[in-house]
C-alpha cells in the first residue's frame, strides 16, 4: 500500500502549479478501477492475515496452509482457532503507541535547532488544487530519536518490558492496527461529507467503494497543525518499523543465543531508508503522497497496516529461519544495499538541487542539461517549466525508483532462497513502482503534451537503461 519515499512526480519537482485537471485522483470510476478497488478492499486484509497466519503455524510456508487446505487436511475454523486472539493486553500496547506518537507530532520541533543542515520546524507544502499552501511542523526526525532513545534506555537500563513485546503480541496487534485503520478511514469520509478542512479541495465521484479507498479530501487536518496524510504516512508505521525489526532481533537473540549477520543487516539497511526518511522529511512534502493523493482507506489503513506487517517481512522471516551469511554474501548484499540507497538519495538529490535553484547549479560538475516545457493550467493561464536531462536523470526518467528497487533486493538477499515469503517486498514494490510510472506519465504527457514526448526522446528509459 505504501509508496516509495522515492515516489517524486516529475510533475511536481519542476517547481511550478499542476493544473487541477491533472491533480490527484479521478473525478469518475471506469469499471476497471472499479473492480481493483473491490479487489484490494475484500483481499487486502485477507493477504496480510495469510502472510502472518503462514508464519505464525506453517513457519514462513505460502504454499503449505493452501495444500492443506485444499486437500482437506485442515479446514479454515482450524487455522483461524489457533490464531491468537485480540487481548486487552495489545489493546493498551496499541493504544498507548498511538497516543505516544501523536503527543510527539504536536510537539515543536528542536532537531533543526541541534543540527543546522537539517531542515524541520514549520515549512510549506505544495499548492493544493484549491490553491492553498499548507504549513507542516516537520518533527518526524524528533519523534523518531526519542522513540528509540527510550526503546533502548528500556532494554539496557530500565527494564519496563521485554524487547520482544512486539514479536510477542504481533497478532493480536495486527487486530488493533486493523481497527485503527478502518476507524480513521470511515472518520475522514464521514469529515469529508460534513465538515471538510477545506471544501474545495475534496473530490466525490459518486461511487461509495472508490471514494472510500482513495478518499475524498486532500488534506483533512484536526485544528490547525495534526495532518491526518502526514502523520499517518510517516508515523505510527515508520517510526515503528525500526522498533520492530530490534524487536525481531531481540527475539532471535532469546531463542537461538546469537543475532545472525543477516538479522543485523536488515536491521542496518532499513534504518538506513527510516532515517533517510525523516531527515529529508521536508523534501517528502513535495512527493506524490503528499501533493497528489487524497486521504482515504487506501493511505489511512495501508499505513496502519500494510506497511509495518507486510514491509517488516524479511525481519520475521530471519525469526523462524535464523540465516548466517558467509562474509561474502553479507558484503556484498551490504553494497548493494549502500550502492541502491546511494542512487536513491543522489538522484532526488539532483532534482531538488535543480528546482530549488531554476537550474542555475552544477550536476556531475557541469550545468544541467533540461528540456524547456510550456502547458496551460486549468484557469487558462500558461506556465513555463524545465525537466532535467543530466546526471541520473539522464539515465532514466525514474532512476530513483531504481536505486529503491536496488535497496529493496538487498533486504530480501539477506534471507536466502529457501523460501518466497520474504521477496514479496520487491515484489509488490516492483508492481507499485512501475504503475506509478505508467501513471505519473501519463500525467505528466497530458501536461506537457508535444514537450514531454521531447524528453522522453532525450530520455528513453523509465527504470532500467536498455531494457525498460
Amino acid at each position: 500500500m505504501k509508496s516509495s519515499e522515492g515516489g517524486r512526480s516529475k510533475c511536481v519537482t519542476n517547481g511550478t502549479e499542476t493544473s487541477q485537471a491533472l491533480w490527484g485522483r479521478a473525478w469518475k470510476v471506469d469499471w476497471f478501477s472499479l473492480a481493483c478497488v473491490i479487489f484490494l478492499l475484500l483481499f487486502a486484509p485477507l493477504i496480510v492475515y495469510y502472510f502472518i497466519m503462514a508464519c505464525d503455524q506453517y513457519s514462513c510456508s505460502l504454499t503449505m496452509p493452501a495444500v492443506e487446505l485444499f486437500t482437506g487436511k485442515v479446514h479454515l475454523s482450524d487455522i483461524w482457532n489457533k490464531t491468537p486472539p485480540l487481548t486487552w493486553k495489545a489493546a493498551a500496547l496499541y493504544t498507548s503507541w498511538i497516543t505516544f506518537q501523536v503527543v510527539l507530532n504536536m510537539l515543536p520541533d528542536f532537531c533543526h535547532k541541534l543540527i543546522p543542515v537539517f531542515r524541520g520546524g514549520v515549512q510549506e507544502g505544495a499548492v493544493t488544487p484549491a490553491g492553498i499552501v499548507l504549513k507542516y511542523e516537520i518533527n518526524g526526525l524528533q519523534a523518531w530519536l526519542i522513540t528509540h532513545a527510550l526503546w533502548l534506555a528500556n532494554a539496557y537500563y530500565f527494564h519496563w518490558f521485554s524487547p520482544t513485546i512486539i514479536f510477542d503480541n504481533w497478532i493480536p496487534l495486527l487486530w488493533c492496527a486493523n481497527i485503527l485503520g478502518y476507524l480513521v478511514s470511515i472518520f475522514v469520509r464521514i469529515k469529508a461529507s460534513y465538515f471538510p478542512s477545506n471544501a474545495n479541495d475534496c473530490k466525490f465521484t459518486g461511487n461509495f467503494f472508490y471514494d472510500f479507498m482513495m478518499g475524498v479530501e486532500f488534506n483533512p487536518r484536526i485544528g490547525k497543525w495534526f495532518d491526518f496524510k502526514l502523520f499517518f504516512n510517516g508515523r505510527p508505521g515508520i517510526v515503528a518499523w525500526t522498533l520492530i525489526n530490534l524487536s525481531y532481533a531481540a527475539k532471535q537473540q532469546e531463542l537461538y543465543g546469537q543475532v545472525t549477520n543477516s538479522m543485523i543487516l536488515v536491521n542496518i539497511l532499513q534504518a538506513l531508508y527510516v532515517v533517510d526518511f525523516f531527515w529529508n522529511e521536508t523534501w517528502y512534502l513535495k512527493t506524490i503522497d503528499i501533493c497528489h493523493d487524497h486521504f482515504g482507506w487506501y493511505l489511512g489503513w495501508g499505513d496502519c497496516v500494510w506497511l509495518p506487517y507486510l514491509y517488516t517481512l524479511q525481519g520475521l522471516y530471519l525469526v523462524y529461519h535464523p540465516v548466517q551469511l558467509t562474509t561474502g554474501s553479507a558484503v556484498g548484499i551490504l553494497l548493494l544495499g549502500l550502492v541502491g540507497y546511494y542512487i536513491f538519495r543522489v538522484t532526488n538529490h539532483q532534482k531538488d538541487l535543480f528546482r530549488r535553484t531554476n537550474g542555475n547549479c552544477k550536476i556531475w560538475g557541469k550545468k544541467p542539461k533540461y528540456i524547456e516545457c510550456s502547458y496551460v493550467s486549468a484557469d487558462g493561464t500558461k506556465h513555463y517549466s524545465k525537466l532535467l536531462t543530466s546526471g541520473f536523470w539522464g539515465v532514466a526518467r525514474h532512476f530513483n525508483y531504481t536505486g529503491d528497487l536496488m535497496g529493496s533486493l538487498a533486504y530480501c538477499l539477506t534471507c536466502g532462497f529457501e523460501h518466497i515469503l520474504p521477496y514479496f517486498y520487491i515484489i509488490q514494490l516492483t508492481i507499485l513502482l512501475v504503475h506509478r510510472c505508467i501513471r505519473d506519465e501519463h500525467r505528466c504527457s497530458s501536461k506537457y503534451g508535444k514537450d514531454w514526448k521531447r524528453y522522453t526522446n532525450e530520455v528513453p528509459y523509465r527504470l532500467f537503461p536498455g531494457f525498460f
